[in-house]
């Protein structure tokens, strides 16, 4: 008769035990869920209401655009950065709360990675732009003149358009999977 042994191993943690998690109850999750989706429609809305002003200031006449730049920085500023950063706050606390977690899949990776960049945008490139435009319609409205406006303006609406509709896809079809292989130990 042998003897045998068996020797038991600890079970090694998931390798995504380790991420902070905050289980959300289902009410909290939808009641966030609502308000990441309106935020980002409220966004997108913004956006293409920057495109119709900017077409406007570049195409109409001098009253139409002086009013229409005179707009733009009621639009592209505080309001485009508050539902920004309220996409984001809520992106972030779903992905915490929730199975897909802020880095654990490619997809909310990738919208994360287009919340923060075009936030980032809207601050730094887009907003000192816009208020000098601003103030440059108002000034030729009470001139009664066009203001100047660059054509490459029209870049901002369109491209923040196109990422927020790139990014409300890859929440509704969640592609690509994984951003990484969870080690399940040693096989038998």
């Amino acid at each position: 008769m042998t003897a045998t042994t068996t020797t038991r191993t600890t079970p090694r943690p998931r390798a995504d035990a380790r991420a902070i998690r905050m289980p959300l109850s289902a009410r909290a999750r939808k009641l966030l869920l609502l308000v990441h989706i309106a935020a980002a429609g409220v966004w997108l809305g913004l956006d293409l209401v920057l495109g119709i002003l900017v077409f406007t200031a570049i195409t109409g006449d001098p009253t139409g655009a002086g009013a229409a730049a005179a707009s733009l920085a009621a639009v592209a500023t505080w309001p485009i950065v508050i539902v920004g950063l309220v996409s984001l706050v809520s992106g972030v606390l779903l992905g915490l709360g929730t199975k897909y977690g802020l880095v654990r899949y490619r997809w909310v990776l990738v919208k994360l990675v287009i919340n923060v960049v075009l936030v980032t945008l809207v601050v730094l490139v887009l907003w000192p732009g816009i208020v000098n435009l601003g103030d440059a319609g108002r000034a030729a409205l009470a001139e009664g003149d066009a203001p100047a406006v660059s054509a490459t303006l029209v870049f901002p609406p369109v491209v923040s358009s196109t990422a927020l509709i790139v990014a409300m896809t890859l929440s509704v079809f969640k592609p690509w999977g994984r951003t990484r292989r969870i080690s399940r130990g040693p096989s038998a």
